[in-house]
């Protein structure tokens, strides 16, 4: 896979380094290549296209409806890979409504914290930090906090930006990236604390989805309706005291950030667990706890909230359709989506080759 990305565009160290790193920027070259690649090689790519219905027989797929500006098509055909993604609700909702077998799933909810990177290179090189050839230093935390649940960072940024990553109307997620240069001003990670099916406002299949929405509706409210990002001070977080202005560290939401407190959006045991987890990274990382590092608020699709069960033919219930990386429920990030679809792929040519023969 790393070898594909890297005929598609992305930097040759990604072949060798340990914390491989393609870059937001370089990672839309990589795609428009992929995309150049399967057409070259008889595949059709068909854009701004939607997906409205499966066509179901006898517990098999038929085939597929799409909208596409406004006009309707059909495609016949008996297999389906859904590389449908996490924040396909729509089409997670048809599948379920199908009689697709959908069980809940642990998921994990929180904010982005931003430090200044210089911080965090001092904190990590000492009297290294900023060597030319050292680059932005990046950091991996864990530790328990309370209510015996699990804190961590994930998909930390070096040099990155806060992004706006919503994907439903009145609606606010965060999320983070990093260009290939790693030279921004700030670093950023997501802080999150695990969600159990346990903690989910019913046993329904698709509870963990609305509860996943039911903190980003409250985001976007709590933040003035304007699709801003609720955001606080780590300080104000910790006193548990509603934030009123900056201070050292510049927030890099593009679409902007309205101080509040936190607690007014995320779970009380979120809320808690990520004050006693700042706290405790803090002896790890020395300036984690900065009063003036920002946190921005909620990010909350690290993960799908639901599985979409499949066999041992990576096929679900309906024959034929194959539900494939984050968003059904078997990835966690572009490599190991990559792979789960090279796996679905395999298996579909299997299907076929077992047809023919």
């Amino acid at each position: 896979m790393l070898e594909e990305l890297y005929e598609a565009g992305a930097p040759e160290e990604i072949l060798y380094s340990s914390k491989p790193h393609i870059g937001t920027d370089r990672l839309a070259v990589v795609v428009k290549n992929i995309r150049k690649k399967i057409e070259k090689l008889g595949g059709e790519v068909r854009l701004e296209c939607k997906l409205d219905k499966l066509h179901i027989a006898n517990k098999a797929v038929q085939g597929v409806s799409y909208i596409h500006h406004g006009e309707r098509f059909d495609i016949e055909t008996d297999s389906v890979i859904m590389a449908i993604g996490h924040s396909a609700r729509d089409t997670v909702e048809m599948l379920y409504n199908l009689g697709v077998e959908i069980i809940q799933k642990p998921f994990s909810v929180g904010a982005r914290i931003e430090h200044p990177q210089s911080l965090i290179n001092k904190s990590q090189y000492g009297k290294f930090a900023n060597h030319p050839k050292l680059g932005a230093a990046d950091y991996k935390l864990s530790c328990h906090g309370l209510h015996e649940r699990g804190a961590y960072t994930f998909c930390m940024c070096p040099g990155g930006t806060v992004v706006a990553a919503a994907s439903e109307k009145e609606g606010v997620i965060v999320n983070g990236m990093s260009t290939l240069a790693r030279d921004g001003e700030n670093a950023n990670s997501a802080l999150l604390v695990g969600i159990e099916p346990k903690d989910f406002p019913s046993e329904h299949p698709l509870a963990g989805i609305y509860y996943q929405r039911e903190i980003e509706n409250t985001a976007f409210k709590l933040a003035g309706s304007d699709y801003s990002a609720p955001a606080q001070l780590v300080g104000d977080f910790l006193k548990g005291q509603e934030s009123r202005s900056l201070g050292s560290v510049q927030p890099t939401c593009a679409t902007g950030v309205t101080l509040t407190n936190l607690d007014y959006c995320l779970p009380s045991r979120v809320s808690a667990t990520m004050k006693s987890a700042i706290v405790e990274m803090d002896k790890k990382l020395n300036g984690f706890n900065l009063y003036d590092a920002v946190l921005t608020a909620p990010e909350t699709r690290s993960s799908s909230s639901v599985r979409i069960l499949r066999d041992e033919f990576l096929e679900c219930n309906i024959q034929g359709i194959y539900p494939c990386g984050e968003g059904a429920g078997y990835a966690g990030g572009i490599i190991s989506a990559a792979v789960d679809g090279i796996k679905c792929a395999h298996s579909v040519l299997s299907d076929e080759h077992y047809k023919i023969g």
